[in-house]
């Protein structure tokens, strides 16, 4: 297997704690692994990306020209990463804030309401009005259902052993997070959810 992967959004979106989430499942799945961040010198609104890449090999080089799979988070990243997924290629947007039109027709493209998600299942956690800080890993939910590279259960193990100190309250409402991505893109496909 040789996947490469990149997470896309603006600054403060979750793109590289995405792409550090898949990492992390990766390497603890006994995958070759790299995970290189990038982003723009505002911390939050400016752009931050990270690719990823899995292999069953050793990994040549961490850089990624023509991703296999991309999950942008805003327009700005899907103008500029939907031109270089590989043909054949996975690409994931959030259709809570992309519109999205004459896209290629040789990738596969999953549309996910990620804010409109993340927003349910926070309101579902905290009894609040709902944030959308977790639309990211919705994401991350749908595209594994798309393109089964790792198990969920390996992502949310993954969480549980490397999200440390107070970020360990985010790892319940994230699990969740990642299975109401799972379960859309189920739905979609008109599949029954896991018993």
């Amino acid at each position: 297997m040789l996947e490469k992967v990149i997470f896309a959004g603006f600054g403060g979106q979750g793109a590289l704690c995405a792409g550090q989430l898949l990492t992390y499942a990766g390497m603890d799945a006994g995958w070759e692994v790299t995970w290189i961040p990038s982003y723009g010198p505002e911390m939050r609104g400016g752009t931050a990306n990270c690719t990823v890449v899995l292999s069953g090999e050793p990994i040549g080089s961490p850089i990624i020209r023509n991703p296999t799979i991309a999950v942008v988070l805003n327009t700005p990243s899907l103008e500029k990463y939907e031109p270089l997924v590989a043909p054949g290629g996975l690409l994931v947007v959030n259709s809570s804030l992309v519109a999205q039109s004459d896209l290629r027709n040789d990738i596969v493209l999953l549309c996910v309401p990620a804010n409109d998600l993340a927003v349910e299942v926070s309101a579902e956690s905290d009894g609040s009005g709902g944030t959308t800080r977790m639309a990211n890993v919705v994401l991350l939910g749908a595209m594994l259902v798309k393109k089964p590279i790792i198990s969920l259960e390996t992502v949310e193990k993954a969480m549980e052993e490397h999200l440390q100190g107070a970020k360990r309250r985010f790892i319940e409402p994230n699990k969740r997070a990642l299975r109401r991505g799972a379960a859309y893109v189920r739905m979609l496909n008109g599949q029954a959810p896991p018993g």
